[in-house]
Order: structure tokens, then sequence, then C-alpha cells
């Protein structure tokens, strides 16, 4: 069976790489494109955008009047929108794939109430690299215990407007919860000045915007006498892509909930 997809945010870098992809798979049709707004994309055909040619998908700015056409859709739109735009798809018996990252606890807390209805894939990062890492730094921080000083790195392109990225917070989620901590009363965003020695238990955020960056990211787990960095890099936003594709493939095939990658690909305990 042919899944219908829609991709909100399509004029946007991950979006124009998602329907890309789209035109090459034969077991997806691309079927509706959604924009902001007041963007000066709508209107536009959202092939030629991504610079695949004609598919004749008109982007749009209106989630509601697409619905029909589609059986889930691909979200990286922006913070605001995602929530709505889940919303939407569990009123209508959609379901949603959302890599938007940035989400406020509020708009989390709306995608979860639409979980209630539908199925949804929510996941900072839909690289499958990226996924087995978070799996690796678990399996690391369990390893290591307290013994170790904790640091997240991460670098993306200068146009990217949250930090530290939802990937790097994922990853440091990850490594709270298996060492028994509160990212939010152990993480440290930033040093600057004379801030004192390290405190202990502590989880450091660093954060890098400069270029073209696609994504790089590092966990390092620093100890006495030796140093384990488990480091992911992306040199294109296609293995985001490919994991979205993937994403709403698996969510067809599922009940009600909001799922992650780790789901996804099989790498819950």
């Amino acid at each position: 069976m042919t899944i219908r997809v829609g991709v909100t945010g399509a004029a946007g870098r991950m979006g124009r790489a998602i329907i890309e992809l789209l035109a090459e798979v034969d077991d997806l049709a691309f079927c509706a494109a959604i924009e902001q707004p007041g963007s000066d994309f709508i209107g536009a055909d959202a092939g030629e955008i991504a610079n695949v040619g004609k598919l004749d998908v008109a982007i749009t700015d209106t989630l509601s009047t697409e619905l029909a056409r589609l059986d889930v859709l691909i979200d990286f739109s922006h913070p605001s929108s995602a929530a709505e735009n889940a919303r939407q798809c569990a009123a209508a018996g959609r379901r949603i794939v959302i890599g938007t990252t940035g989400l406020s606890e509020t708009e989390r807390g709306g995608v979860l109430s639409a979980g209630e209805e539908s199925a949804i894939v929510l996941a900072p990062n839909m690289s499958i690299g990226v996924n087995l890492c978070f799996k690796l730094a678990e399996v690391a921080a369990r390893a290591l215990g307290d013994d170790v000083d904790i640091e997240i790195i991460e670098a993306h392109h200068k146009h990217k407007i949250d930090a530290p990225s939802g990937t790097a917070l994922r990853m440091g989620e990850i490594v709270a919860d298996t060492l028994g901590r509160d990212l939010k009363e152990c993480a440290v965003y930033g040093r600057g000045g004379r801030g004192g020695q390290r405190g202990v238990k502590t989880i450091g955020f660093e954060t890098i915007r400069a270029g073209d960056i696609v994504g790089d990211h590092t966990v390092m787990f620093a100890g006495s006498g030796e140093r384990i960095e488990i480091v992911h890099r992306a040199a294109s936003r296609s293995t985001f892509a490919t994991g979205a594709l993937r994403s709403a493939r698996w969510v067809m095939g599922k009940g009600p909930g909001v799922y992650d990658m780790q789901d996804v690909l099989g790498l819950r305990d």
C-alpha cells in the first residue's frame, strides 16, 4: 500500500531534503506541502523549490485543507506550530512525525495530548546514527557512573535558532536519567569568567554556531587517565530525511501514543 505523505516546513532546509528523497521512493507518495502563512513560497510547486522538478504539489499555508490528502504528516516547521499540527492530525485521524526542535514544555505537552488520540513520532534528531549514539551514551553512563566528568559539545550552522540543540539536550537527558540525576538541576550551559572548579555531578553543554555545519555532536566522558568520546557528524541533511521517511513508514502500523526513534529502530531494552 502506498502511504500518502505531507510535509510542513516544505520550503525549509529539511523540508526540501525530505521532498527530494520522497521523489526517489515508490512506497511513499508526496501529496501535500505546507508553509507558514506569509511565506514567499505559497503557490509554488514544491518539487521545483526542492530542485527535483515539477511534482504538481503546490505549497499552501493551511494544513486543515490538506489533511484529507494524506496519511501521515512529516513536520519540520516551527516550535510554535508543531503542537497545533499534531492536534489537527490527531483530530483528523492522521499520524505525524515531528522532527521540529526547540519545543517549550507547553508545546511538548500539546504534542503529548495529541498522542492520546493518534500515533506520533517525536524525535529531536531523525538520524539513525545519532540514535545509535543515544544508546551508546546510555551504556557508557551506566558503566562509568559518577567516576567521570561529562561534557556535551554540539555545532550547527549559523542559522539555527535554538541552543543547545534538541539532540544535545536529549543526550543530556539520557545520561542524566541513567545516572539518576535531574538535568534541570545539574546542567551547566557554557562557562565564562572565573566560575571556579567544575561542580560534582554536573553535565556541561557547549554550543557552536558557524558557517554551514549540518550537525556535530560529542558526548565526552572524562576520567582520570582516560577519556571516552561518542561522536556523530552529519555531512548531509539526507541522513535526517532518511530517518524521517523510515519513521513515517513505521508509525502507520502503530496505535495512539508518542514514540521516538529508539522505538522506530527497535533499540528499547
